[in-house]
């Protein structure tokens, strides 16, 4: 049996976005964060609530300022005691996993996804309504626990953050980063490794 578009976006292959199953839930994610940033940001029951249809998981203690932007929401897993800080956009075409105690700063953006490369191979048309959307390719990204990512930094599709490091702000995370340390800089490169 032939894998759905849903299934290739999960696995890494190249897919089409415009596929219908993935297009109604990218609607109901936007509906979702519309409702979660017009929400009274003291309404802890409502937040929660919203979070848990939004989100494919979450712990406890999971602090989301709003706006956010996603495009599912259904691949981002959020352990324990995390702080999501205002403006980030988490592009989750593939997971999106956050250990315990971590933090993300303002306008961090997390992308699972990217596209082709060469020109002929990104485009596809929608036959429904001839909406010619970009065929992607995705990586998941794993952040471990105890990790702080600096304000307005950017994480690339298949990079892994161990545990207990800080991202500097405004670093572009093009590889992954090991445990114990600070990295910083366009791209991320370890400064100093922590006792």
């Amino acid at each position: 049996m032939p894998k759905t578009e849903k299934e290739k976006m999960l696995s890494g292959e190249l897919y089409d976005p415009g596929d219908k199953e993935l297009i109604t839930r990218w609607h109901k994610a936007k509906a979702l964060i519309k409702e979660y940033a017009q929400a009274d940001s003291t309404d802890r029951d409502l937040l929660n609530r919203i979070l848990d249809e939004l989100l494919g998981s979450r712990g406890d203690n999971v602090w989301i300022t709003a706006p956010i932007h996603v495009d599912y929401g259904e691949n981002i897993h959020l352990g324990n005691n995390i702080e999501i800080n205002m403006n980030c956009v988490f592009l989750d075409c593939n997971t999106i996993t956050i250990g315990d105690n971590s933090g993300i700063g303002p306008s961090v953006q997390i992308y699972a996804v990217g596209h082709p490369v060469k020109p002929e191979e990104r485009l596809s048309l929608n036959e429904e309504d001839g909406f010619p959307f970009w065929k992607s390719i995705t990586a998941p990204v794993t952040i471990g626990k105890n990790v702080w990512v600096g304000g307005g930094s950017i994480i690339l599709p298949g990079v892994s953050i161990g545990d207990n490091t800080t991202i500097g702000a405004g670093s572009v995370v093009t590889k992954s980063i090991p445990a114990n340390c600070l990295a910083v800089g366009n791209p991320c490169k370890v400064i100093r490794q922590f006792d």
